[in-house]
């Protein structure tokens, strides 16, 4: 049963304490059950008064409270105890759900499935000649990287850096470039994992609405109204959807974007996309950062991506990964760039993208047959509009398939949805599958 903290008991605790000491001593607090979980806290307003301090001193507390999921609510509405665990966490990537001891496909990520992978054991022995190995030295790229990349790079870049994959890249990009408060526009979906390095970075999205040629010109000159720090977008397939940018809807978000002092591209299935990689860059090489993930491609064990930017902006993205491990493996780029540059690899590499297509070709085919609506053309994964979102993951689950929720990818929620990934069907699954998605459509 939810409590009420006294003004005066808590006052009592904080009293001559300044912003940090009060963070550190509520987070102690929660920590140790002294104020429970459930427990609705005093309002802003009155234990100010009651410290001596401003209303903005004691929020500026309840937002590093709030951003550590420690409290939840708004001052309006009042503020509780919500958790014990004062560490960050992605709650939308490490919230995959529970979907029962039933479960036999999981559905869930749009993984590679390492059956296609191109093996990795002679690129491995070949990176062993790197020049440098296990220097401590701090550079961006290796060369043998940057050469293998260079030919298939859709605009003439001015600076390369390997980072330990994409979102290795999206969090030293945004952390680097990005200020706490400040407003960065976003498509809506997105992926689960941007949308929890934003919010723990203490930045505010703004969504930008999409249709299947990429993000809505109307929609991304709403969120200019906002003064935004940044645009982030997928310049090729998009993870969630599966829609394609084109290059005519490119051209009209071109103009929009002269107003944004920074736009990051994630190309996040890179080599196995169908399409051609677009990109800002060509327009406004002095304000994109342009990243490529290899995961998908050659393995997520190599844990490797490429990133593209100004000189001024690699710098200070650099300046950040100095606070960690400051350069990616040599060994990881230069076992990459043997296999970006092997024939043997690109043929390979070609035949997968048709086998991912084909695979996503029986689902789509599957759906059409049954007037089941779907979004987008390509990628690992299809993008099923639903009645009920709740309602479809337990008729799934029930039948042993698990998918994803759209909620988890959409910061404002629209359309229901279904995320169900493609990339490791097999043909005897899809009836089965298309019929128990079918009774999603059933609720009363």
């Amino acid at each position: 049963m939810e409590k009420d903290i006294s003004v005066a008991h808590l006052s009592d605790a904080l009293k001559g304490m300044n912003i940090q000491e009060i963070t550190i001593e509520m987070t102690a607090l929660i920590r140790s059950g002294a104020l429970e979980i459930g427990a609705k806290l005093p309002s802003v307003r009155s234990l100010a008064e009651e410290l001596g301090m401003s209303p903005a001193s004691i929020s500026s507390v309840w937002s590093t409270l709030k951003k550590n999921h420690l409290i939840s609510g708004s001052g309006r509405n009042g503020v509780w105890v919500s958790g014990d665990n004062p560490a960050p966490r992605p709650m939308r990537f490490e919230n995959v759900g529970n979907f029962g001891k039933k479960t036999k496909v999981d559905l869930t990520y749009a993984s590679p499935d390492p059956r296609l992978l191109p093996p990795l054991s002679q690129a491995l022995l070949h990176a062993t000649q790197s020049e440098d190995l296990n220097s401590y030295r701090r550079e961006f790229i290796t060369p043998e990287l940057k050469r293998a990349v260079q030919p298939n790079w859709p605009y003439k870049a001015e600076e390369w850096m390997a980072t330990n994959g994409g979102f290795d890249a999206l969090q030293a990009t945004i952390s680097a470039l990005i200020q706490p408060g400040t407003w960065i526009a976003v498509e809506d979906p997105t992926t689960a994992r941007l949308l929890d390095l934003i919010e723990n970075l203490g930045a505010r999205v703004v969504p930008v609405e999409c249709d299947e040629q990429g993000p809505l010109p109307d929609s991304l000159a709403q969120a200019l109204t906002h003064k935004l720090a940044a645009f982030v977008y997928q310049p090729r397939v998009h993870s969630v959807t599966g829609c394609c940018v084109s290059a005519s809807r490119l051209a009209e978000l071109m103009p929009l974007l002269a107003e944004v002092p920074l736009v990051i591209e994630d190309d996040g299935i890179g080599g196995i996309a169908t399409t051609p990689a677009l990109t800002f860059g060509q327009y406004y090489p002095e304000k994109v950062v342009h990243i490529r993930t290899y995961s998908k491609s050659l393995g997520p064990d190599l844990r490797l991506a490429v990133l593209s930017a100004p000189k001024h902006l690699a710098k200070s993205i650099q300046a950040y990964r100095n606070f960690g491990a400051s350069w990616t493996s040599r060994l990881l780029q230069n076992a990459a760039a043997y296999l970006l540059s092997n024939p043997e690899v690109s043929a390979h590499l070609e035949q997968t993208k048709q086998t991912y297509l084909q695979r996503r070709t029986w689902l789509t085919d599957a759906l059409t047959a049954r007037n089941i609506p779907y979004v987008g053309e390509a990628g690992l994964s299809v993008w099923i509009p639903v009645p009920s979102e709740q309602f479809a993951l337990v008729t799934l689950a029930i039948h042993g398939y698990a998918v994803f929720p759209g909620n988890r990818f959409m910061k404002k929620l629209a359309t229901p949805h279904i995320r169900v990934a493609t990339s490791q069907l097999t043909p005897t699954m899809i009836k089965d599958l298309v019929s128990t998605i079918e009774m999603c459509f059933d609720i009363q």
